[in-house]
């Protein structure tokens, strides 16, 4: 019985922080490490959210490195790579859906 409480005790604690860390992602972690002044957690949880919904996990690296490096952004822009011309198509729409779901954050 006492194991059983000390289990109870344990999951009641626990479960509340579980969707903190399931919502830690790629995205989120590059915007909370950013320098940016508009730098919020939950700007950027919903940043994740969207990310999760318009992104691949690829993108979402390569997206993520604009925090650290905004020219790498206008870098692939610019670039006449197939890959990157499609990576391009699919940030802007993802650009589209943050503003529409996270802008009241700001």
């Amino acid at each position: 019985m006492k194991t059983f409480l000390s289990a109870a005790l344990i999951a009641a604690v626990l479960v509340p922080v579980i969707p903190s860390f399931s919502e830690a992602g790629i995205m989120s972690n590059a915007c909370m490490r950013s320098d940016r002044k508009a730098r919020s957690r939950k700007m950027c949880n919903c940043l994740q959210q969207v990310a999760n919904q318009d992104l691949s996990r690829r993108d979402q690296k390569l997206a993520a490195s604009f925090f650290k490096d905004p020219h790498k952004a206008q870098e692939i822009r610019q670039s006449d790579r197939a890959s990157h011309e499609k990576f391009w198509k699919k940030y802007k729409q993802f650009g589209g859906t943050f503003a529409a779901s996270c802008g009241h954050l700001n």
